[in-house]
């Protein structure tokens, strides 16, 4: 039997009506001035707060996969846990994962490897309520043709053991890496932004020793980071803002980025 992980925060994190979620993502991107990369994008680290806050940073990374929407037909999504403690990282069971545009099928064969791999568990309990895989999908929806995606969520896991897991489904141009995080939490403007900064330095120069407390998702960040030279990856600050500069008041803010990573031809 087929199963479906429903929607855990739609109409929370972002509309719930499919028209309205359409219009929003399609405004976001209209706004992106064009990249002077042509190349094609291998992974990204966006954002995954509700879409007032973070939709404008999210939209920077997303419009760069528009000139590849017929390549890319499978997408590795890695994001943290925020509500449930665990070991390792947490596959689901489900065979879709729905969205109000529509359901996107999971990558069975691909689950099935990553089973195999010590502490890659099937835990639906760590997916049940999770938002930082959930608000990818109305984006890569908006932007990509047919495609499936490879859903983990990072509970207390090494960079390593992500690292491992990201080479086994790292395949060729089909395949994108979506990393879910977010940056600083609840610091004055001023602060944020100087800690976000030295986050996107670490980034930007591949250094795998960003803490919690600098990135949310820095198990799925430093887990990529930590393949840039096997892998030949360069990376590019796309965007850089907090709540402050979308939807928020200054005296405590969240902090977003957008990172885009090719391999170097």
């Amino acid at each position: 039997m087929e199963t479906i992980r429903p929607t855990a925060v739609a109409g929370l994190f972002y509309p719930a009506n499919a028209s309205e979620l359409s219009q929003i993502i399609q405004n976001e991107l209209s706004q992106v001035k064009p990249s002077a990369t042509i190349q094609q994008p291998k992974a990204l680290i966006v954002p995954h707060a509700g879409y007032i806050y973070s939709g404008p940073i999210a939209a920077t990374a997303y419009a760069q996969l528009l000139p590849y929407h017929q390549q890319i037909n499978r997408v590795v999504v890695i994001g943290p846990s925020h509500r449930v403690d665990f070991h390792g990282l947490a596959v689901s069971s489900a065979h879709y994962f729905d969205s109000p545009l529509g359901t996107v099928a999971i990558d069975q064969k691909a689950i099935e490897q990553l089973l195999t791999i010590t502490d890659v568990h099937q835990l639906d309990q760590a997916h049940k309520q999770e938002h930082s895989l959930e608000v990818q999908l109305p984006f890569l929806q908006q932007v990509l043709d047919q495609f499936c995606i490879v859903p983990i969520v990072a509970g207390n896991a090494s960079p390593e053991l992500v690292a491992t897991v990201l080479k086994a489904v790292w395949g060729g141009p089909e395949t994108l890496i979506i990393i879910s995080s977010d940056l600083s939490h609840y610091h004055d403007y001023q602060t944020a932004k100087k800690m976000d900064q030295i986050t996107s330095h670490a980034i930007e120069t591949c250094n795998p020793t960003i803490s919690s407390e600098n990135a949310c998702g820095c198990i799925g960040v430093n887990g990529l980071l930590n393949l840039a030279d096997e892998k030949q990856l360069t990376v590019t600050t796309l965007d850089c803002r907090n709540s402050g500069d979308t939807a928020g008041k200054k005296d405590s803010v969240v902090g977003y980025g957008a990172y885009l990573f090719v391999e170097e031809s």
